[in-house]
């Protein structure tokens, strides 16, 4: 299999930009999310996880949610499973049919589960995350499975660019057991060890058929 080179990194730079624009052309849903996620190492065995997430109904200005996250986790002797229990605290901004923004409050407390893989230059991760959600006077839970993949460019430890994707689907514990599905491609740079950057285009789909879209900058910080 041959690796990509500077021509196709640009080609596929330039189709993030231009497809939700084409889209947005058809239907004005595309959102944009800002996200920075963080693990700090402990110890040799457990680790710090904190996460932030700025979510807009339109490109900018208009937020949806704002989402923050932390947990501690436990690394196996083998360093590529994980298990974390962590808390999330998420402010949404919902309309009502007066269109008119309803902030809801949401406390969340969730588990989850990470291992890691490796064939050849591909990576592989799975998380299985189980939610305990606190949403105002409700009480919700819901499962996660969550699947990505990187690819690089090239070979060599030189190389900095590489493929990113993923699939997330969400199944509620309750009688709608269908929630959501997120699917997200993107490319990504490595700026220095431990630090990551991705620009991406995802796919929501929500429960009753309706979907949205999503062009995410994302921010990795593993210390």
């Amino acid at each position: 299999m041959k690796y990509f080179g500077k021509e196709s990194f640009l080609g596929l730079l330039i189709c993030v930009f231009i497809l939700p624009s084409a889209l947005k052309a058809q239907q004005s849903d595309l959102g944009n999310w800002l996200i920075y996620i963080g693990s700090k190492k402990i110890n040799q065995d457990w680790n710090w996880h904190h996460e932030i997430q700025h979510r807009n109904y339109n490109f900018f200005g208009d937020l949806e949610q704002l989402l923050l996250r932390t947990g501690l986790g436990y690394t196996f002797s083998n360093k590529n499973q994980n298990l974390l229990l962590g808390y999330g605290y998420i402010l949404s901004q919902n309309y009502d049919e007066l269109v008119e923004e309803v902030p809801i409050n949401e406390h969340r407390i969730f588990q989850q589960f990470i291992s890691k893989q490796k064939i050849n230059h591909l990576q592989l991760g799975h998380r299985f995350r189980l939610e305990q959600r606190f949403i105002e006077s409700e009480f919700k839970m819901r499962f996660r499975y969550f699947i990505s993949a990187r690819f690089p460019f090239k070979k060599g430890k030189e190389n900095k660019f590489y493929l990113s994707g993923y699939n997330e689907f969400f199944l509620s514990i309750e009688e709608n057991f269908f929630d959501r599905n997120r699917l997200y491609g993107g490319v990504g740079y490595k700026l220095s060890e431990g630090i990551n950057l991705e620009l991406g285009y995802m796919n929501q789909f929500l429960q009753g058929s309706s979907s949205r879209d999503q062009l995410n900058l994302i921010m990795f910080l593993n210390l």
